[in-house]
């Protein structure tokens, strides 16, 4: 037998270059979040839809399942109080101390963006 040279794989077989190999799949981007909290309570809102977190008991709503969300300041000006319409009609709500009462404003800016950024429509 003689030794010949292995048969050289044609141009356009075997692996591709390096700059057109599969990649990994790549995270979704992450969109923005808006989180308020206190000490029994919080509000978040982010890709997924909206949770709320009472006393340690969390009820998640996904954007699909949501008709709307509303928000205001409670009577007091103390906090930040966030109901979620489901699509069945059921309201929930949530209630966040603002300690100090300074943080609500920042609050409301922020949660008007990332509900107008998920929820352009209303």
């Amino acid at each position: 037998m003689t030794d010949q040279p292995p048969a050289s794989t044609p141009p356009g077989f075997g692996p591709p270059p390096p700059q057109y190999a599969p990649q990994p799949p790549q995270p979704a981007a992450p969109g923005p979040e808006f989180l308020a909290v206190d000490k029994h309570n919080s509000v978040v809102v982010d890709l997924s839809g909206v949770a709320f977190e009472m006393y340690d008991i969390t009820v998640d709503f996904p954007w699909a399942e949501i008709r709307s969300v509303h928000y205001k300041a409670s009577p007091n000006g103390k906090a930040l109080m966030v109901a979620v319409v489901h699509l069945d009609g059921r309201v929930y709500e949530c209630v966040v101390n603002a300690k100090p009462r300074e943080l609500l404003r920042g609050w409301f800016a922020q949660l008007a963006w990332v509900l107008g950024y998920y929820r352009p429509m209303g």
